[in-house]
C-alpha cells in the first residue's frame, strides 16, 4: 500500500525526533547501530523518514538510546 503525503510527513517528523535525541546523547549512527545490532544506514533511513519502521524496530532503537518509546511522541 502506498504511503500518503501526510504519512510521509509523519515519518519525517519521527525520524527528526530520533536524530535529535541521538545527537543530544552524543551518539553517531555507527555507535547507535552497534548498540542495537543494526546497520547504521538502516537507522539513517529511519531518521530521514525514508522507511516505515516496525514497532519492534523502534523499540530496539529506543533501547539503544536509553529512552521510552513514548518519548518519541511527546
Amino acid at each position: 500500500m502506498p504511503v500518503s503525503k501526510k504519512q510521509k510527513i509523519l515519518l519525517k517528523h519521527l525520524g527528526e525526533k530520533l536524530k535529535s535525541i541521538r545527537q543530544a546523547k552524543g551518539l553517531t549512527l555507527k555507535e547507535l547501530g552497534y548498540r542495537v545490532d543494526k546497520d547504521p544506514q538502516s537507522i539513517s533511513r529511519v531518521e530521514l523518514g525514508d522507511i516505515n519502521p516496525t514497532y519492534l524496530y523502534l523499540m530496539q532503537i529506543c533501547e539503544g538510546l536509553d529512552i521510552e518509546i513514548t518519548d518519541l511522541f511527546t
